[in-house]
């Protein structure tokens, strides 16, 4: 390895870490802000939500390494353009290409690793993280009453409260709804105050309440409803404790493998097995419906006129279907024979085609759900593969731009993943809908970009200053300058002709 191969490798390697940790941050931060009012109020420990921090942090990997690949290498050219190093290089005899070559090497190497880590350990952590985030969702809130309005976390009971001493937590003026027998509002408690608190194991709520009475009405069997009387009790107390089970407050973890069907828990070997097998049972109920329609529903034979063997073909043999010679076999018929075979035929038709729609949108699920894992399958590629792509754009796009730092290169990069995350996520969907094939749909971003990159490439080889907006400036001004001449001069032009004319 040569000097600049190793000045080229450890200029590239520190942006392209502090890259990546940066975008992956702000993918974790996205993901906090998707769900946070789900985590938000359920009590979760440190521990928990690291643990899910850290699962999906993985599943970001993939996604994250391209969008720091295409910034590190904008900045890391941009830097040696704007230190003219770029420049001493290529002055030495160096082409671009030549330079370039030890972060090809590299990012084709990360590329690899890219589709190993999203075949072997993307599925597990995608498994772990949605399979957390299940349980959480599953996990009720803790129990946080707030003054002035019913709170109905507490199972079959309806608390409200009118204020809440924040130091004491003493409660005061309260109005409690039993709901255990699901008869309505049938039993009330009223409290001058009272207090709330946890068992020690946390499996019961304790509600000790003080000066108050409760109202409960009790019920009447066997009465019809003109006859009722509606009866009740009302019971005074100065201090009742109430002991309320909870359910549903701790965190239940399910069992590993809960989405194991799902086809991003799969690898490559196990999607294309799955594949195969839904295109073969498809193919199989395809085959069958036809079978069975055309067998069942083509041709029907009635008992109307003799059999006639010679408006028949020869073609006649057991479990095929019969050609029949249609004119001569309706023209066979008299005329209200012919109405009714019409009238039956039409019916036939609606009723097929009605079924035909049924078995078509059927289909069409099942094209779909093969869709599915076949854009799952080609993605553990495009990833890896745009990690090439980005590359080959930020590389001589920081070299036409001859900026560092992480402004201008930050922009630039956000702009192609943006264009890149469009295309990729359009073409996925009409993958998905059975639009357009898997392979265009899916390698779109990668095939549209990549002819950029090699523009871009072969610009910077040339030292190209497309980028440049002095060259810009420099081709309005040219513009305006021909106007100029064109009209102002060829006015005054035509001004001293004119004059000379009149003096002659």
């Amino acid at each position: 390895m040569k000097k600049v191969d190793r000045f080229l490798l450890k200029s590239f390697i520190g942006p392209l870490v502090l890259t990546f940790f940066i975008v992956l941050i702000i993918l974790i931060l996205q993901f906090l802000w998707m769900y946070v009012d789900e985590l938000a109020g359920k009590g979760l420990d440190f521990k928990i939500l690291s643990e899910l921090l850290y699962h999906f942090a993985l599943t970001f990997v993939p996604t994250a390494l391209p969008l720091g690949i295409l910034l590190a290498s904008l900045m890391t050219f941009g830097n040696m353009g704007e230190f003219s190093e770029l420049s001493a290089l290529k002055s030495s005899g160096i082409s671009l290409q030549r330079i370039m070559m030890p972060l090809i090497v590299l990012i084709g190497i990360i590329a690899i690793v890219s589709f190993f880590f999203s075949n072997n350990v993307l599925p597990y952590s995608t498994d772990k993280a949605r399979t957390l985030l299940w349980d959480i969702r599953r996990k009720k809130p803790d129990i946080n009453i707030q003054a002035g309005t019913f709170y109905n976390g507490v199972p079959d009971f309806s608390i409200k409260i009118t204020t809440k001493d924040p130091v004491t937590n003493r409660l005061d003026n309260l109005i409690i709804y039993d709901h255990r027998q699901r008869r309505g509002n049938y039993s009330v408690i009223l409290a001058d105050s009272g207090y709330m608190h946890l068992t020690k194991d946390e499996t019961g709520l304790v509600m000790t309440l003080y000066n108050g009475h409760g109202y409960t009405e009790l019920e009447e069997k066997n009465v019809s409803i003109n006859a009722r009387k509606y009866p009740a009790r009302i019971d005074y107390f100065k201090e009742q404790s109430i002991v309320i089970p909870l359910s549903g407050f701790d965190l239940q973890r399910s069992e590993e493998g809960l989405f194991k069907s799902s086809a991003a828990m799969l690898n490559i070997s196990q999607l294309t097995f799955t594949i195969d097998s839904l295109n073969n049972k498809y193919k199989d109920r395809l085959n069958s419906r036809f079978r069975d329609f055309k067998n069942v529903k083509f041709y029907a034979v009635r008992n109307v006129k003799p059999y006639n063997p010679s408006l028949l073909s020869q073609q006649d043999t057991i479990g095929k279907s019969r050609k029949f010679d249609v004119k001569s076999l309706y023209d066979s018929l008299n005329v209200t024979e012919k109405r009714s075979v019409v009238a039956k035929a039409i019916e036939n038709l609606k009723e097929e085609i009605s079924i035909l729609a049924e078995k078509n949108d059927s289909q069409h699920n099942e094209i779909k759900a093969i869709r599915r894992y076949e854009v799952e399958w080609n993605k553990k590629l495009t990833l890896s593969f745009a990690c090439l792509v980005f590359f080959f754009i930020g590389a001589p796009l920081g070299a036409i731009i001859r900026k560092g730092g992480l402004g201008t290169p930050a922009v630039i990069s956000i702009f192609f993943f943006v264009v890149y995350y469009v295309i990729s996520i359009t073409g996925q969907k009409l993958v998905e809908e059975d639009v357009v094939g898997t392979f265009p749909g899916m390698w779109a971003a990668s095939y549209i970009l990549l002819p950029i990159g090699i523009f871009l490439t072969y610009k910077a080889t040339t030292d190209s200053v497309i980028l440049n907006i002095e060259t810009y400036l420099l081709f309005f001004k040219r513009i305006k300058d021909f106007v100029y001449r064109l009209f102002i001069n060829g006015s005054r032009e035509e001004a001293i002709q004119t004059n000379n004319f009149e003096n002659e």
